[in-house]
């Protein structure tokens, strides 16, 4: 028996093909069936006539990295059909927490009433799960946030030994679950940083078959220039 049998809906299944109308059968929290004039028993049934009906969405670009663990409902993510975040973007991420990123990170989660107890990805992403979020979850470690970690927040350099650090932190955090690299190098402390710098980290990440996204230097004037 299905526990959700949706009838008569408009479906758009995101292969590009237009929308066609189906029934969709749900159990155990996962669809098994979208064919048309399902006839299998549900617990509950949906009449959808010309609502569409989607997977999940996908928000690639988002700032959640604290919120979900202030709201782990997400209410005004799954109100919009959001079922999975990529967090971690534009060079913030909640880990790894050294240094000086730690009070930068507690500052922040403060003004939600959030105890920042964690300083590795895997302790955040536990922290996560616990907190019984309702979305799904593409997180990134931030360039920004490694870089307070080792360097702090000023106009400086790494030595060989602090970028050797950097790329070190990068590939714990992959290793731990993070998908990729982002940089913020438009924001302080990322516009310091030199192009090889940022190279270094990415491939580590590449080396791991991660992404890499990037808030670019500038957005106006020199946007050519940023991404050449």
């Amino acid at each position: 028996m299905l526990d959700i049998l949706i009838k008569n809906g408009l479906v758009v299944d995101g292969t590009g093909k237009p929308a066609f109308k189906a029934d969709v059968g749900i159990a155990e929290g996962r669809i098994i069936v979208v064919a048309e004039d399902v006839e299998q028993e549900a617990k509950r049934t949906i009449q959808a006539p010309d609502l569409h009906l989607a997977p999940g969405f996908i928000d690639p670009h988002t700032h959640s990295d604290l919120t979900l663990l202030a709201d782990p409902r997400a209410e005004s993510k799954i109100r919009q059909g959001v079922t999975t975040e990529v967090i971690g973007n534009c060079g913030f991420s909640p880990a790894p927490l050294w240094g000086a990123a730690v009070e930068e990170v507690r500052a922040e989660a403060e003004l939600l009433g959030i105890d920042v107890t964690w300083t590795s990805v895997a302790e955040y992403l536990e922290h996560l799960r616990n907190s019984g979020t309702a979305v799904n979850v593409v997180p990134l470690v931030g360039h920004n946030t490694v870089r307070g970690s080792v360097l702090g927040y000023d106009d400086v350099q790494p030595t060989t030994e602090q970028q050797a650090e950097m790329e070190r932190l990068v590939a714990e955090a992959v290793e731990q679950g993070a998908q990729g690299l982002s940089t913020g190098l438009f924001y302080p402390p990322g516009f310091y940083a030199q192009t090889e710098e940022v190279i270094g980290l990415a491939r580590v990440v590449a080396h791991h078959g991660g992404i890499y996204a990037s808030h670019i230097r500038s957005e106006s004037d020199l946007w050519l220039e940023a991404v050449a």
